[in-house]
């Protein structure tokens, strides 16, 4: 199973925080790393956003379909997320979301223990689950990209 985590692009200040908008610098993260993901990306991949419009923003800039779902929204804990995309069963998935969370993903599924690991504004990292193995298999900066 490949489990890829985005966190949403550099956004404006202020609120309400679900109304926030991607920066201009926000809005060129996201093409950076959606120019990269994007050929990349498997075709069975289930792609959930959360609902907020800095995330819907950043997963616009993909061109591909997805779902909306509050269940990888601001609220969401890291352990609701990995039960509603069903790691490690599924084959594919993107989600679309905020830091902390993300960064919990993260750590729960490569170490087995929550822990407040950082993903960047904008940043994807690219976990897989193969038989008994799970590995990083990219961490994007936008920057790098």
């Amino acid at each position: 199973m490949d489990l890829i985590l985005w966190r949403h692009a550099e956004a404006e200040a202020g609120g309400p925080d679900s109304a926030r908008k991607l920066t201009e610098r926000g809005q060129e993260q996201a093409r950076r790393i959606a120019a990269w993901l994007k050929p990349r990306l498997p075709g069975n991949c289930e792609i959930l956003v959360s609902p907020a419009a800095r995330a819907q923003q950043t997963v616009r800039a993909l061109g591909v379909a997805f779902m909306t779902t509050p269940a990888v929204g601001t609220d969401a804990a890291a352990a609701d997320i990995i039960a509603a995309v069903d790691w490690p069963a599924r084959p594919a998935v993107l989600i679309v979301g905020h830091q902390p969370t993300l960064g919990r993903v993260a750590a729960i599924s490569l170490s087995g223990a929550q822990a407040d690991w950082g993903i960047g504004k904008g940043a994807l990292w690219w976990i897989r689950h193969s038989g008994s193995e799970t590995r990083l298999l990219a961490a994007i900066d936008p920057e790098l990209a």
